[in-house]
């Protein structure tokens, strides 16, 4: 997956490492019968940690696109419309 330069790939795998310990949490909690509440409250945190993983990597290929507009340099040559749907899904 091309997400930018190494310091950005590394803060998005992080990110997502973050989600997945949190989903271990939420799975865990609700195997032994957790708090209903907790348990949203929990998943509630996982969704947005993984939206916020998506949108960083939005962000980084945004700013490729802007160092380099006419895709010379990028291995995805992704076009601004197909960041613009990637977006929406995300929204």
């Amino acid at each position: 997956m091309a997400v930018g330069n190494a310091e950005a790939q590394r803060k998005i795998i992080n990110r997502l490492k973050r989600a997945r310990g949190q989903l271990d949490g939420v799975i865990s909690s609700a195997e032994s019968g957790g708090n209903c509440r907790d348990v949203v409250t929990q998943l509630s945190a996982v969704s947005s940690a993984l939206d916020r993983a998506g949108f960083a990597i939005i962000a980084t290929a945004m700013k490729d696109c802007i160092a380099d507009p006419e895709g010379t340099n990028r291995e995805d040559n992704i076009t601004a419309e197909e960041l613009e749907k990637l977006f929406l899904t995300l929204a």
